[in-house]
């Protein structure tokens, strides 16, 4: 078999597969439909984003996928094994870092391997080597206190590296940051991904929760667009802006086009200007 059918293969492979997945929770007032009829694939090595109005499930449906919460109707896969609890390979990043506050950097990113009951001194080289991709070497004895917010955000990133997960889901990670480490973080990601130097089939899948569009736009293969709760599928765009992305790439016409394409499909707004022929696949 060639390199090239190799990676086809690779390419064709899905990662997390839904099903037309709904969920209702119960309240003190009566239930309430978060998710309806959800049907997405995701492939191996893919950074899809999910974007839409506050409220629509969005995070809901980043635990579904984990199996922290559990869908009433529908089925979810995840490297061909249907969710039915918490799936054990797989890396989450919150919008907060929710680092442990007396434990030094190197021993919070050390923590995912002390909760699966291994062994913490075989992940330490691992770890020291998660934190110098991220710039955090000589911080490895400081505690979260001594960071910025966006520091903190890499140690929880290298965290949730730690045991090397096919998937992360990240669930509106960078949301608290100001604008500036914001893109710097949306850089370091791509880079952690390996944008730049792995093949599709050799990259974390990604799941990836935002309320920004441009944020979205810059760091996606795919943004699911998702309606206003119960949360359904809009609309997918593809988005063909060649790889690596750089900060030039936000100053391309094609790049603030996908934007405004995307906002028109969220707010109902129809745009002047024409949509590009083949960017969005009906849901």
């Amino acid at each position: 078999m060639t390199g090239r059918a190799k990676m086809d293969m690779r390419l064709a492979r899905q990662s997390i597969e839904l099903d037309r997945v709904g969920m209702t929770y119960e309240t003190g007032s009566g239930p309430v439909e978060a998710l309806r009829d959800i049907t997405l694939s995701v492939r191996e090595g893919e950074f899809v984003s999910l974007v839409g109005p506050s409220g629509c499930g969005k995070s809901t449906l980043l635990r579904v996928v984990a199996g922290l919460r559990p869908m009433t109707s529908g089925s979810v896969v995840v490297d061909g094994a249907p969710v039915v609890r918490p799936i054990p390979k797989v890396g989450m990043v919150f919008q907060a870092a929710v680092l442990l506050k007396w434990r030094t950097v190197l021993d919070n990113v050390l923590l995912p391997a002390e909760l699966a009951g291994l062994r913490p001194a075989r992940y330490r080289e691992r770890a020291h080597e998660l934190l110098k991709l991220t710039g955090l070497e000589d911080f490895a004895g400081k505690r979260p206190s001594e960071l910025s917010g966006g520091m903190q955000q890499r140690v929880s990133l290298c965290r949730a590296l730690l045991l090397d997960p096919p998937l992360l889901l990240m669930d509106e990670p960078f949301g608290a940051l100001d604008a500036m480490t914001r893109d710097e973080m949306n850089l370091e990601l791509l880079r952690v991904w390996g944008e730049a130097g792995a093949g599709a089939g050799e990259r974390k899948t990604i799941l990836f929760v935002t309320h920004s569009i441009p944020e979205a736009v810059f760091l996606s293969d795919r943004i699911v667009v998702m309606s206003p709760r119960p949360g359904r599928i809009a609309g997918i765009f593809d988005v063909a802006l060649p790889r690596p992305r750089t900060v030039e790439t936000r100053a391309t016409a094609e790049f603030g086009q996908y934007s405004l394409d995307i906002y028109d499909l969220l707010t109902g707004r129809q745009s002047n200007t024409p949509a590009m022929a083949g960017r969005r696949a009906p849901a």
